[in-house]
């Protein structure tokens, strides 16, 4: 019988590459998920009953040991960029990442993969950076030869970073930003599965790896990227950062007033002390090198899904090219 793998988020960003991956390496993948029902998607990356969605919520220990019965190596994806209802930053990404470690040792599962994020750090001033070090630090104290993946804004298909920009710039002639000088490492999404991959399998050594793409940019250089992708000029305004902070407060003041009906996907305070701190691999870390794999470029990516974001979309280059031809 092949090895199986439950994958905590595995219907998520990344979650869904590991477990494409996982099916496509011959495993049986468990993915662990909330709502079932959504992700029913995942069942053709494998054969028949091969990758199979399952019902859990990782605030609750049944759920969560249930899951991880029978499983040799455990992947835990969970994570939430803003705050909603009972899902709190400790909540999720403290206990919940302890949680799977504590359950899988006493299971005695062989491997446990945690994918945390770059700035994790318990003395950070962001909750989101905090909670991810303090994820960290109870995997390791359960699961000592745990791998910690700490991948940098990631990019691909799905993405909410790229993606929700672009979509901004449908909204008129200005994009404003925070954080415009703050430097970032984009890494791409199907790398990060690759690492995944690769500690999952055992062919890889124990601890922590930062992973970021081959380019470091600002937050800045980053949008003038994404705006030559989709052929659109938009003006990019960094906004000062009493304003930021003012914007932020008001979104997260309505979120809460409208009980959660109006969800602070914008921008919230959290994220804004986030964006004041660079994103980058850590001087001397391990990162995709270590793990023999070929950092993927965001020039060889972007244009496969920004496309839909151009004036024409898919059509924009064949109206340009007859432009040309009519002035010609």
């Amino acid at each position: 019988m092949s090895n199986l793998v439950t994958i905590y988020g595995g219907s998520g960003f990344v979650g869904r590459y590991i477990a494409r991956r996982m099916a496509k390496a011959g495993w049986r993948v468990r993915v662990a998920v909330r709502r079932p029902n959504e992700a029913l998607f995942v069942r053709p990356y494998g054969v028949v009953g091969q990758v199979e969605p399952v019902l859990c919520n990782i605030r609750d220990d049944a759920s969560v040991r249930e899951v991880l019965k029978g499983a040799d190596v455990v992947v835990n994806c969970v994570g939430i960029l803003a705050e909603s209802g009972k899902n709190r930053f400790e909540a999720v990404q403290a206990e919940g990442a302890t949680r799977v470690a504590r359950m899988a040792a006493a299971e005695g599962v062989a491997r446990m993969v945690q994918i945390s994020a770059i700035g994790a750090d318990t003395e950070a001033e962001s909750d989101y950076a905090r909670t991810k070090g303090m994820g960290e630090e109870g995997v390791l104290k359960h699961m000592p030869d745990a791998h910690i993946l700490r991948p940098s804004i990631m990019f691909g298909s799905e993405d909410e970073f790229f993606n929700r920009f672009a979509g901004m710039t449908r909204m008129g002639p200005v994009l404003p930003i925070a954080g415009g000088e703050t430097r970032f490492q984009p890494v791409y999404v199907d790398d990060v599965a690759a690492a995944a991959e690769k500690c999952i399998t055992g062919k890889a050594a124990p601890g922590i790896y930062e992973l970021g793409g081959p380019d470091v940019e600002t937050m800045r250089a980053l949008m003038a990227r994404m705006l030559g992708v989709i052929n659109r000029r938009r003006l990019v305004i960094n906004m000062p950062n009493f304003v930021a902070r003012m914007m932020a407060f008001g979104f997260d003041m309505l979120q809460a007033v409208t009980l959660g009906l109006f969800s602070n996907t914008l921008l919230t305070r959290d994220q804004l002390i986030n964006l004041q701190v660079d994103n980058v691999v850590a001087e001397g870390a391990r990162g995709l090198e270590d793990l023999g794999i070929k950092p993927t470029t965001m020039e060889s990516v972007l244009p496969e899904y920004l496309w839909r974001f151009r004036p024409s979309g898919q059509f924009d280059a064949i109206k340009k090219s007859a432009r040309n031809l009519r002035e010609s």
